[in-house]
């Protein structure tokens, strides 16, 4: 029986994940199976917008799958691969299999894999001690190969495949005469060697005569069995042994539970399946594939080694942006160029955060550290990464760095970067046929100071057109959000590329007065035109947050 193993570190960026955040996981996992030979796999924890589509589809790669919850799950508990039996082997074979694997529990399976029921030791115990019916093994519809192989004997006349569907066992310890009162059609009889017995017990309709002792058959016996249609089982074993066995031949589907059995998906996270694993008295549960099918076996104790997933964050590291049930996963690096927030490890990780204009351009100078070359299809990522989080070099958080590392990875990737990004930024603004949930959706994160939670999502657009379009629709759709993210205000910048400025929209008590102090406004200046702001990052944020610390 072997272990579920799977150990794969995901690489993540934020919520609601923008080109930096997406590429950025892409290439940085790359690096990371180049370095290390690990099992690195990008992930993201949102929806991607239409831009992050324009690159993903531009360079050929594919999406990473989506991640939005990294909760330990039953996936990352080790469980104990019991094979599945069928509903037909024997209560003897079912016991040796238990005690060979030390199992309490035995899962019991179709022939497409799926769960049937279980058997428990106590089970098993149950069937021998509270079982006085001499017709069970024709209830239970026991095939004759079972008997055979219980009794360790081989068929001298029948068909093993046949099953057992009436009649009772009995020993035939009586005379010939008084044998014939108590033997009827159909009956299974245990005797010995004696001739007389043999043929009454044939003459009166016994379907099956199990001949103990190692006795041999004589011609004539044979003869009469087949022509009555009657089975001859031969055991070595005396008619006592025989008698006492025969019933571990009983199929085990005729003692499992098949009802309100309580199963675990392989996705369902151990906060959701404890409370109902500590209600239930059971040892062990088992365990469902992702197509319903039997997986494996955990119980309670397999809980407390259950691993934490583990993850890589890219472009944030701050608890609100990140996916959920980050506080139960296991951080082990973060890549980031934003300000330090409030995420707590429960160990040291590897930190890595640079005052650059864009997560990429950090994952770029790691390539050019491990020396790794960097493939055409990355480079584009890269490439694309920096000029959307730079608004073409055109955001005050760019730097030279920035801008020779775009450079580098466009003549890699065989791009001209402004052609290159005049099309990108156009495919990603494309909003007029999205709703106003989609547009907000497409790049908002969390902020937290002191108390007060703020939410901030920004659109780039190259056309003051079609913000104007866009601000109609998001206007009224912010008071829902402010509701539906339990922030205390609410901000969303729409931002014109070619004119290097920003209108802010304002909701939630206190956001547009906190907005006129932060930018040194006139009280009711509408609408709010912030000149030269274009970034988040190092022009709202720290604004709106030294405001909000600022007593007067």
């Amino acid at each position: 029986m072997g272990k579920n193993t799977d150990a794969a570190i995901n690489v993540i960026g934020h919520r609601n994940p923008d080109t930096d955040s997406l590429c950025s996981a892409i290439a940085y996992a790359y690096l990371k199976r180049e370095v290390t030979g690990g099992n690195y796999i990008a992930k993201r924890a949102g929806q991607i917008n239409a831009e992050s589509k324009f690159v993903l589809d531009y360079f050929q790669t594919a999406a990473p799958e989506y991640l939005g919850d990294v909760r330990t799950q039953v996936m990352d508990v080790e469980v104990n691969r019991v094979e599945g039996v069928g509903e037909d082997i024997s209560l003897k074979d079912a016991w040796g299999i238990m005690k060979e694997g030390m199992l309490q529990t035995l899962p019991i399976v179709d022939d497409n894999g799926y769960l049937n029921g279980l058997i428990t030791i106590e089970d098993i115990a149950k069937s021998y001690m509270d079982v006085y019916d001499s017709c069970v093994i024709a209830k239970a519809c026991t095939p004759f190969q079972n008997i055979v192989e219980t009794l360790n004997g081989e068929m001298v006349q029948g068909n093993a495949k046949e099953r057992v569907h009436s009649g009772k066992c009995l020993i035939a310890a009586a005379n010939p005469d008084l044998m014939e009162s108590y033997i009827d059609k159909d009956d299974i009889v245990i005797l010995g060697n004696r001739y007389e017995s043999q043929l009454c017990a044939i003459e009166m309709g016994a379907k099956c005569i199990i001949v103990c002792d190692g006795a041999l058959v004589s011609f004539t016996i044979g003869r009469l069995a087949e022509n009555h249609g009657c089975f001859i089982i031969r055991s070595p074993y005396d008619t006592f042994t025989a008698s006492r066995l025969i019933n571990q031949s009983i199929p085990i589907g005729y003692f499992m539970k098949q009802k309100h059995l309580v199963t675990f998906g392989r996705g369902e996270f151990l906060d959701d399946i404890r409370e109902t694993m500590t209600k239930k008295r059971y040892r062990d549960f088992p365990i469902l594939d992702w197509n319903g099918k039997y997986f494996g076996m955990i119980s309670r104790r397999s809980l407390l080694g259950a691993r934490k997933k583990k993850v890589i964050l890219v472009d944030h590291n701050e608890p609100t942006q990140a996916v959920d049930g980050i506080d139960e996963a296991q951080i082990l690096e973060i890549i980031d160029h934003h300000r330090i927030g409030s995420m707590e490890t429960m160990g040291p990780v590897f930190f890595r955060n640079q005052p650059l204009g864009c997560t990429a351009t950090i994952i770029y100078q790691m390539f050019q550290e491990y020396s790794v070359e960097i493939p055409k299809r990355i480079a584009g990522l890269l490439c694309s990464a920096i000029l959307s989080d730079t608004l073409i070099f055109r955001s005050p958080t760019c730097t030279q760095v920035d801008r020779d590392a775009a450079e580098k990875l466009a003549e890699i990737a065989g791009i001209l970067p402004e052609e290159y990004a005049a099309e990108m930024f156009q495919a990603g603004s494309n909003l007029s046929i999205k709703s106003p949930e989609e547009i907000f959706y497409q790049d908002f994160k969390k902020f937290e100071l002191e108390g007060v939670t703020l939410g901030v999502g920004q659109i780039n657009s190259m056309t003051e057109k079609e913000l104007d379009a866009i601000k109609d629709k998001m206007l009224p759709y912010l008071k829902k959000a402010l509701s539906e993210h339990e922030v205390d205000m609410i901000y969303f910048m729409l931002t014109n590329i070619m004119e290097e400025s920003t209108e802010l929209l304002c909701a939630g008590s206190g956001a547009t007065d906190l907005a006129f102090k932060a930018f040194s406004l006139p009280v009711e200046t509408e609408p709010i035109i912030l000149k030269n702001t274009v970034s988040r990052k190092k022009q709202v944020i720290p604004a709106l947050f030294i405001a909000l610390q600022d007593p007067d």
